[in-house]
């Protein structure tokens, strides 16, 4: 099946690890056919052992589509302008993506995917777990699926904003007073994936608020089943991190989540996005 690469699945649920790649070349046709495959098979793939400079990571994220450029606040002086830096300092107590979620859902575009890779990590625990979205609409009674078809639902960055002030991958200095804005978009409950056409649970904790054309209150009861069901254990996999480790996953049928199981320990993580498509 795979010429190039190996693949070795991580879990029943999703994703594998992948051998045979150097992330920090160019892929010929063949490799990145491959690794395409692989990615659209498993919805997140790892790759280990890989020397990568931040220039790396945006090369190898561009086989993929348009990096997305980060807004102003998320920036790092002197880096790449699409390049995330996740810096959990020993002394700091958020851990950022804390919560189940798909990443910035927020948005009247969401990121296709991202890309992340390990600089320096905590001696144990530091995790990430993701879970298959696709799973999660399959195994809804037909009723449930019958019910949230065609509803949506909306999405904001509220919470992530009520957080600002103690999250240090913002710029020094900067806080909740100096104009960041709550932006909200309005998503189907239920995505199709534009590449598989397979349908997936498309609600997350972290940024949906609720239905649209209903109230936080109305909305509460079926969203946290939703919720919960779209974590089962059984609809997860996780993720050990090691030194020059790089997971990639898809943004659109995927949720993820980073364990905070590692206080008064630094973990620095370097990620680009690449950009989507608006949500059908």
């Amino acid at each position: 099946m795979y010429s190039r690469i190996k693949v070795q699945p991580l879990a029943g649920a999703l994703g594998a690890e992948i051998f045979g790649v150097n992330l920090s070349a160019e892929f010929d046709s063949t490799t990145l056919e491959e690794v395409t495959r692989a990615y659209s098979e498993y919805q997140v793939i790892f790759f280990r052992d890989q020397d990568v400079s931040d220039r790396d990571l945006a090369r190898f994220a561009h086989n993929f589509g348009e990096l997305a450029v980060l807004p102003p606040h998320r920036q790092h002086p002197g880096s790449l302008p699409e390049l995330l830096v996740i810096d959990k300092k020993p002394d700091v107590g958020l851990v950022f993506g804390w919560e189940w979620h798909s990443d910035t859902t927020h948005l009247e575009i969401p990121p296709l995917g991202s890309v992340l890779a390990a600089k320096i990590l905590p001696p144990v625990g530091g995790d990430t777990m993701f879970a298959n979205q696709y799973m999660a609409y399959d195994t809804l009674s037909n009723g449930m699926k019958s019910m949230l078809e065609g509803v949506n639902a909306v999405h904001s960055n509220g919470r992530i904003l009520a957080s600002l002030e103690v999250d240090d991958v913002l710029a020094a200095g900067q806080g909740l007073g100096t104009g960041h804005t709550t932006l909200s978009a309005v998503h189907p409950v239920v995505r199709t994936h534009p590449v598989t056409g397979k349908k997936a649970l498309f609600v997350n904790r972290m940024h949906t608020e609720r239905f649209e054309d209903m109230s936080i209150g109305e909305s509460a009861p079926l969203l946290n089943f939703l919720y919960e069901h779209s974590t089962r254990p059984e609809f997860t996999c996780r993720f050990r991190w090691q030194p020059g480790s790089v997971a990639f996953w898809d943004n659109r049928c995927l949720q993820h989540l980073a364990l905070d199981d590692y206080p008064g320990q630094r973990r620095l993580m370097h990620r680009v996005q690449v950009r989507g498509t608006k949500p059908v």
